[in-house]
């Protein structure tokens, strides 16, 4: 891992209600958001993206944050970001 390489988590939490993200998904946001990652709120789950350091070491308070406001399960999917270099 190199230190300018960045990284693009998704997260989903569940249970999911439609149109209302819960105290669980809130928590997961905020985490994200606390923990320095830039955020995308998407129709069935988030978007968080930052250098890779910081998105590995975010990932547990962002698993405990949902789990702790009551999710039942929480989601994580972590791919190597597009960099645009034009």
């Amino acid at each position: 891992m190199g230190s300018s390489e960045r990284f693009r988590l998704e997260v989903t939490v569940e249970p999911f209600v439609d149109a209302n993200l819960g105290p669980h998904v809130a928590a997961a946001i905020e985490a994200a958001a606390d923990a320095g990652l830039e955020i995308e709120i998407g129709p069935f789950g988030t978007a968080a993206e930052g250098a890779d350091a910081l998105v590995l070491s975010a990932m547990p308070h962002i698993t405990g944050a949902a789990l702790a406001a009551g999710a039942t399960r929480v989601t994580l999917q972590v791919t190597e970001a597009a960099i645009d270099l034009g």
